[in-house]
């Protein structure tokens, strides 16, 4: 690595020397040619179609660079847009390695991001050399590019390698401030003054969060701290200049300089953010906490009739036994539905929330087809009728499934194929697949006792826990939903159930149903 790291960092000292440029636009030179392709080197699995193949898209885009820079020739376009071109495939690889994991493990969510951010990067240079008029002076859209190449996409990967480390409760936050940041300023740049003001406060308020969290971590030794560290905190350095120029350029509250700006801010974050940021990280490099998870998925896809499906009468419940899950001490009459599901009749009332109404307005165009999540809109009690199917043998391809169906006013609401897994360690899960058009959407519950309640949650409880809401899909298998739900099993006093169902979207609330059940 360390060997890798000098390679780049002599390839662009050559390019330097015979560069016909002014020293301020070396800035985005050393980020094209040393600091991308080490934090790439930092991340990408070398194992993988991409990373095997990896210089025979970089090396067109390094040359292009140092053509770009040394001879600069009239056809400069021509190899601005081969480097745009690498760019892009890094933003696609990005996609690859996002696809076969979803929404799960945030660091590695945030190097991907950076990778898909740095497209933009190559767009706004390439918009620059080929002096396209994007409604900006040529600096300003040269600053565009130098931006998506610093603030998004070297901050990410280093948020994600940090991320690696250590990961307390607030680096979400922070992260996800971070995140959101760079397309709030380009937004900004653009529309408004006050939301470019916006996006300097919410990198403020995340780039302090992530200093606190970089000071806190013990680094494998004291001079990868110290650089890392270093690296962070310039951030809080020149985001508040940052701020002055914002104020000074946007309300005439302050006199500092685009040039300044560019001299100070620009050398800063060159030298101590993104060098120190790049030396500290290549001394040792963390690794990946990722796991692919490897519980059976159900094989059926598309939406499926019930003679499709299965015959009526071998399976009494969703469960035939529920110490299968360890639940024993919870109200028998739980345990009873469970296990004598059909025995019951089901009363639901159905909350969307304000915010998503819309979005489950136009939802009802797809769930009439498809027959998934076939809710009402409007908030009155329905009856939920159906039946308990065992499928037919060799379809779904896991252990002792059966299918629920429920319908209301004769429309099917769900089609949940109902099975259980148990994982490496021993504990465990609900296995619940909904099939869907090319794809099926499955569940990963953890059953919970609760005194007589029973909780049955997709939110995992430990780190290695299965449980999920996930989609698969022939571009992969464990794509993790930015999804999460939670049922709530109790017993009233009159010996009838009520279940309470929520739904979250990105930890947000969108659904809520209320369910009655009676003999």
């Amino acid at each position: 690595m360390r060997n890798f790291v000098l390679i780049h960092l002599l390839l662009f000292m050559i390019i330097a020397v015979f560069s016909k440029d002014q020293w301020p636009y070396l800035l985005l030179t050393i980020a094209q040619i040393a600091y991308v392709p080490i934090a790439l080197r930092f991340v990408m699995n070398r194992g993988d179609w991409f990373s095997k193949r990896y210089y025979y898209f970089a090396l067109p885009a390094y040359v292009s660079i140092a053509c770009i820079q040394i001879l600069k020739p009239d056809w400069s376009a021509i190899p601005a847009f081969i480097y745009l071109a690498f760019t892009v495939c890094i933003a696609i690889y990005g996609l690859y390695r996002f696809s076969h994991r979803g929404f799960t493990n945030l660091e590695e969510f945030s190097i991907d991001l950076g990778m898909i951010y740095l497209a933009l990067g190559g767009g706004w240079y390439f918009a620059y050399v080929a002096e396209i008029d994007t409604g900006f002076t040529p600096l300003l859209t040269w600053l565009t590019g130098i931006h998506f190449h610093y603030s998004a996409f070297l901050l990410p990967i280093f948020i994600g390698l940090l991320g690696r480390l250590y990961k307390p409760r607030s680096y979400s936050f922070y992260t996800g401030l971070l995140l959101a940041a760079p397309m709030v300023v380009a937004i900004g740049i653009t529309f408004s003054r006050w939301i470019e003001l916006f996006s300097v406060l919410l990198y403020i308020v995340g780039l302090v969060g992530m200093i606190g969290i970089a000071w806190r971590i013990r680094f494998p030794n004291r001079v990868q701290k110290w650089l890392v560290v270093s690296s962070f905190t310039s951030l809080g350095l020149t985001i508040l200049f940052s701020l002055l120029y914002v104020l000074g350029n946007g309300f005439g509250l302050t006199s500092i300089t685009i040039d300044f700006m560019l001299r100070f801010h620009g050398v800063l974050n060159c030298i101590v953010f993104a060098l120190f940021g790049i030396v500290g990280w290549s001394l040792s490099v963390p690794i990946s906490a990722t796991k692919e998870p490897s519980f059976p998925i159900s094989l059926v896809r598309g939406k499926k009739r019930a003679e499709q499906l299965g015959t009526p009468g071998k399976h009494r419940g969703l469960v035939d036994d529920m110490k299968l899950y360890g639940i024993t001490k919870v109200s028998p009459r739980i345990i009873d539905f469970y296990e004598n599901t059909i025995d019951y009749r089901l009363f639901a009332t159905v909350h969307w929330h304000a915010w998503f109404k819309p979005f489950a307005y136009l939802y009802s165009f797809i769930s009439r087809k498809t027959e998934q999540i076939n809710l009402p809109l409007h908030r009155n009690e329905v009856e939920m009728t159906g039946d308990i199917l065992t499928l037919h043998d060799g379809l779904d391809g896991r252990e002792d499934v059966r299918a629920w169906l429920r319908k209301v006013d004769e429309q099917y609401a769900f089609t949940a194929l109902y099975s259980h897994h148990q994982s490496d360690k021993g504990n465990v899960f609900m296995n619940i697949a909904l099939p869907l058009p090319f794809s099926t959407m499955t569940g990963v519950l953890e059953l919970i006792e609760h005194g007589d309640d029973l909780q049955l949650t997709s939110k995992k409880t430990c780190p290695d826990s299965d449980a999920g809401i996930y989609l698969t899909s022939k571009f992969g298998k464990y794509f993790r939903l930015p999804f999460e739900e939670n049922f709530v099993v109790s017993e009233t006093a009159e010996g009838s159930l009520t279940a309470k169902h929520e739904m979250w979207i990105f930890s947000i609330p969108f659904l809520t149903i209320h369910y009655r059940i009676q003999t």
